[in-house]
């Protein structure tokens, strides 16, 4: 079956993109879902997320995946701290739908930002318009590589993408995770440094 990672959901502006794997059909037979307020929510480090596990999905024998998700859920964990607990009820509330929605957007231009200075410089870029994270090709270059040239030549922090897999290599990410004077000023840096 398939595991789906929704942290990022609330990223997506297209609406042709569906937000969930449950927007697919047939996806209850085959897959189970798990998201996080680490992401929309700036809660990294607290950790608090959910997951929805259909009684639709089944291992091979029949069983419910349900069954055992819950038995290993109830054996694991005793629940989230009252901290994070109330810190995502707050989501909920017309003022933190609101803060949320802002906070989204407000990443988004950041991503902006980064993506088109780096369209401007004739890179192969990728995401950022519906994902937090910008992408970018390395051409000719090991990720490493060019993890190292933003490092030396602008003092811009980028994650390699081998750091993801083999099928990270040959290129970088770019996080809009930052205050927006912090990614102006690595946008200035890269404008300098590709003369855009």
């Amino acid at each position: 079956f398939i595991v789906f990672d929704g942290a990022y959901s609330a990223f997506i502006q297209d609406d042709s993109l569906p937000k969930s794997i449950y927007e697919v059909p047939g996806a209850r037979e085959v897959a189970f879902e798990t998201n996080s307020f680490s992401k929309n929510l700036g809660f990294t480090g607290v950790r608090l997320g959910w997951t929805v596990c259909p009684k639709d999905l089944k291992f091979e024998d029949g069983a419910l995946v349900h069954a055992d998700w819950s038995r290993v859920v109830g054996t694991m964990s005793n629940g989230p701290s009252h901290f994070a607990s109330a810190g995502a009820c707050a989501m909920f509330t017309e003022a933190g739908m609101k803060a949320h929605k802002e906070l989204i957007q407000y990443y988004l231009g950041n991503a902006k930002l980064v993506r088109e200075v780096l369209l401007k410089a004739n890179m192969e870029v990728y995401g950022g318009d519906n994902a937090p994270y910008v992408w970018v090709r390395c051409p000719g270059k090991d990720s490493w590589s060019t993890f190292q040239e933003f490092l030396d030549k602008c003092q811009i922090v980028s994650t390699p993408g081998a750091g993801f897999g083999s099928m990270g290599e040959g290129f970088v990410r770019f996080s809009s995770f930052a205050p927006r004077a912090a990614v102006e000023e690595a946008v200035t840096r890269l404008a300098k440094h590709y003369g855009v």
